[in-house]
């Protein structure tokens, strides 16, 4: 996922260790997204959550 938000968006992303299973997407030390028990967030809603929380949209 950090491809594609880098892809998409051109916003650098950086990718850390997390607990098993854990998946959090982080801007600017507020969490926007993350794995839930139904699975991943859809790419493109994340990579839209992205884009408004940098102020892009």
């Amino acid at each position: 996922m950090a491809a594609l938000i880098k892809d998409s968006i051109g916003a650098d992303t950086q990718v850390e260790p997390g607990g098993r299973g854990e998946f959090s997407v982080w801007v600017d030390g507020t969490k926007i997204a993350e794995k839930s028990h139904s699975g991943f967030p859809a790419e493109q809603t994340l990579v839209e959550t992205v884009r408004h929380a940098l102020g892009l949209s």
